[in-house]
């Protein structure tokens, strides 16, 4: 038997959804001790929306895939595989795949979801593109979905003031090889990072009691200043070697799309690869970290204003929880 030809899998289709709630830094600083400023020198924020109370990631994911098939020009029913990274899912279980396949009517669709923090998009990419690859799958989303506002300390000014709710998705299917289509993928991930951004209680590990809940264990903890260094050296090193391994220079990348976690992590990539602002795709500013809807969010962002175009050289790059990190590079497929 001759062997199977794999197929090139590219992104067809992008999609975003964020709720109507605005929470300003200036809204902040009546929460916590803290201001305008400090906030926008440290992480780049100026803003970040809020879901409404009693509205799970489902919601919103399944609006961003919505818009991402309306882009790509295909149905709920031609979808056969639906992933899902996310770190704040409707409920343990079922899947939140398995409530935005309902939602959407995406009966003949399988799915699941994904744990892979601020990576999650990433490392669902690629699960993605060797379903579509290797044939088992013909029409993929992908959709990053969090509401981190339901797994925040609000006395905490470290941490509440980074994170904002919101979806971003990605249709991705077979591309004829000559558009382009995703090229290369690198993922890690190194469990020392454990200790230093968490959320303790929840799990099979701390179950959920009045005492976890009176200590606010159910809140994302991080340990700010090791994250930051371990997310500098762990997305510019990944940025600049996966770059540097398929013989691409700074010049040739069109956009850079990294995870939106803190505008100083994403500058320290942008210079280890020698990039110039007009190369990298900033939504920090209007949205927060968005963790796993962080990149695909981005991506509809760059497509709505103009910035991507067929054949463009991408490169997405990612740091979180685990510690977990990666990088993606593509020619740029979606209409």
């Amino acid at each position: 038997m001759a062997p199977r030809t794999l197929l090139t899998a590219g992104i067809t289709g992008v999609g975003m959804s964020f709720p109507e709630k605005r929470l300003t830094n200036a809204d902040l600083e009546k929460i916590v001790d803290t201001n305008d400023e400090w906030i926008v020198e440290r992480t780049g924020i100026k803003e970040r929306r809020i879901a409404e109370k009693g509205v799970g990631s489902s919601f919103h994911g399944a609006k961003a895939a919505q818009a991402a098939m309306e882009h790509a020009g295909i149905k709920a029913e031609d979808v056969d595989l639906i992933i899902v990274p996310t770190v704040t899912p409707d409920m343990l279980f079922p899947a939140t795949a398995c409530l935005i396949q309902e939602i959407i009517g995406a009966k003949n669709a399988w799915g699941y979801d994904l744990e892979g923090a601020c990576s999650g998009f990433l490392f669902a990419l690629q699960n993605a593109r060797a379903q579509v690859e290797a044939g088992h799958a013909k029409k993929v989303l992908v959709i990053g979905t969090e509401v981190m506002s339901s797994i925040l300390d609000w006395t905490d000014r470290n941490s509440c003031i980074l994170f904002g709710d919101g979806a971003g998705a990605v249709v991705v299917e077979a591309v004829d090889e000559s558009r382009g289509g995703i090229i290369d993928a690198l993922n890690h991930i190194d469990g020392i990072g454990g200790k230093f951004l968490n959320m303790k209680a929840g799990g099979s590990l701390m179950p959920a009691s009045a005492e976890t809940v009176a200590q606010n264990l159910h809140t994302v903890y991080q340990a700010g200043r090791d994250v930051y260094k371990y997310a500098v050296k762990g997305m510019s090193g990944i940025t600049k070697e996966i770059v540097d391994k398929n013989n691409f220079t700074a010049q040739d990348v069109d956009l850079f799309v990294p995870h939106q976690a803190n505008i100083r992590i994403i500058e320290a990539a942008q210079r280890r690869v020698g990039l110039e602002d007009s190369q990298v795709a900033i939504t920090i500013d209007q949205f927060g970290n968005t963790t796993a809807a962080s990149i695909p969010s981005a991506l509809a962002v760059a497509h709505r204003d103009g910035r991507l175009k067929e054949g463009s050289l991408v490169v997405l790059c990612a740091f979180g929880a685990g510690f977990t990190w990666g990088s993606c590079i593509m020619r740029w497929t979606a209409p």
